[in-house]
């Protein structure tokens, strides 16, 4: 792929804080802006055991915003709250009605934003998107961090819009389940975009440490620099070549509970990877099902 090609696909996947500051000032009624802010805490033991709460950072978001965006929950919002593995991915019925009740439609671009240093929440956004067959979404690169280096402005306060109509059209291949994890083929590549002291087993979270056999590491942290802006196509695409994922192989990623996974799946999609998919159970249901094998 050459620079033009990266170029190309770079922009239709990230915004650049300096873009989105000219587009605020003259945003029309076809474009959306998207809150995603989120975290997760953790609090991890002497013997390297660890637990995490899953938190979307609502009060953050209302005491100030990039103006006019509005807020989605992603602990809340987008995620099946029936399902006994945590933050796993609402149905089309309740994606459509979210959605829509937060003015977006299918005829928006959506430009979606968190304030974490890894891109995570904003990508899981992305992908929950592609999922339901929504490609016009594109993430902020850096985050809030590089709308105020900017100079960006904030807003405080909530922001909403009229309800619209949103159609989710399910794409099943970019959603991976447990099954579908052991009948990948030889020539797939699982990724595991954990930091690398959960998959070394230095640190622990759930019932069993380590990763699924076969899967090789690309941390979600490898893909960003420290600010939170992802590393040039010529980077990513080493990377990911180093990982074993090559363009035209089947690539699915997965986690703890298939948040950070999406960073890395964004990253390769940036560079032209098309038949990728999220393992949206990950390491918060492997872990607990002792027939699965670990490694």
């Amino acid at each position: 792929m050459n620079e033009t090609h990266y170029a190309a696909m770079r922009a239709a996947h990230l915004v650049e804080a300096s873009e989105l500051l000219q587009l605020v000032d003259n945003l029309d009624d076809g474009i959306r802006l998207v809150d995603m802010r989120g975290i997760v805490e953790r609090a991890t033991d002497a013997n390297g055991n660890q637990k995490a709460v899953y938190r979307g950072q609502k009060e953050e978001y209302l005491q100030g915003h990039i103006p006019g965006a509005v807020f989605i929950d992603w602990t809340q919002d987008i995620v099946d709250l029936h399902n006994t593995v945590p933050v796993q991915l609402a149905g089309p019925e309740k994606m459509a009605l979210v959605l829509g009740l937060s003015g977006i439609g299918s005829r928006h671009q959506v430009i979606v934003y968190d304030a974490s240093t890894s891109m995570q929440f904003a990508t899981r956004f992305w992908w929950a998107m592609r999922a339901y067959g929504h490609e016009h979404v594109r993430v902020l690169n850096g985050g809030l961090l590089a709308w105020q280096e900017a100079g960006g402005k904030l807003q405080s306060g909530g922001a909403s819009y009229a309800p619209e109509i949103f159609e989710a059209h399910f794409q099943p291949e970019w959603v991976v389940d447990a099954k579908q994890v052991l009948a990948l083929e030889k020539e797939d590549v699982l990724l595991d975009a954990r930091d690398p002291d959960q998959y070394f087993n230095r640190v622990k979270r759930g019932s069993r440490g380590g990763h699924i056999p076969g899967a090789k590491l690309l941390s979600r942290e490898f893909v960003v620099d420290e600010k939170g802006r992802f590393l040039p196509s010529e980077q990513l695409q080493k990377l990911a070549l180093e990982a074993g994922a090559e363009p035209e192989k089947r690539c699915v990623a997965y986690c703890n509970g298939g948040v950070a996974a999406t960073a890395v799946l964004f990253a390769l999609s940036m560079i032209g990877y098309k038949n990728l998919g999220n393992y949206d159970g990950s390491w918060n249901e492997w872990s607990e099902r002792m027939e699965l094998p670990v490694e």
